[in-house]
């Protein structure tokens, strides 16, 4: 069966969920993640600039991620496992400024996220899980940047039934509340 490309706007403006063109048989599945002209035709001007995998445990919660500068376009995507996947707007002058949406990406559902720059970036591994990002700008240690997960103003609904523990870095966990970062530095570019 083939599947084509499926872009399907979110409650986010520039923030799309993918479905990828896909081939599957009796073999197995052969899978195109990304296509310039295809992503172009749906008003996304992403050109990945570098790609990094990550490795996480179930109950692992990574983000929520982002540049103060030189904001990154990511393409994310499951190759292995599941997570609940979370952007939140932080771009300047949004009117969803502060407003976040979850998806479940999983190596089954082949689904990809694209995430525009601007936004913050995070996840909760539902189970041991590889992920794929591709980016469209070079990562900068300098502007590393990011916001406490669980954040009560953002009220991000993870779905931590299922986990007994989060486990989250010690970096991830002394980052600032939504709040603290605005009084510091406003909001991001876009």
């Amino acid at each position: 069966m083939i599947q084509q490309f499926m872009f399907t706007e979110t409650q986010l403006s520039d923030l799309w969920e993918i479905t990828p063109f896909c081939m599957d048989d009796s073999r197995g599945f052969f899978m195109k993640s990304y296509e310039q002209a295809v992503f172009r035709e749906h008003g996304i001007l992403f050109r990945p600039f570098e790609g990094f995998y990550t490795q996480s445990r179930k109950g692992t919660v990574r983000g929520l991620h982002f540049q103060r500068k030189q904001c990154q376009g990511k393409l994310v995507q499951v190759l292995e496992g599941a997570v609940y996947d979370v952007a939140v707007d932080l771009r300047q002058g949004s009117e969803t400024f502060g407003i976040w949406q979850g998806f479940h990406l999983t190596a089954l559902n082949k689904k990809q996220l694209y995430i525009p720059p601007g936004f913050a970036h995070g996840f909760l591994a539902m189970e041991d899980t590889l992920l794929s990002y591709l980016c469209d700008k070079q990562y900068d240690i300098e502007t590393d940047g990011g916001i406490y997960w669980n954040d009560p103003q953002l009220a991000i609904d993870w779905p931590l039934t299922e986990i007994a523990q989060p486990i989250v870095s010690e970096k991830d966990a002394a980052l600032p509340t939504l709040e603290l970062f605005v009084r510091r530095y406003g909001a991001l570019e876009n």
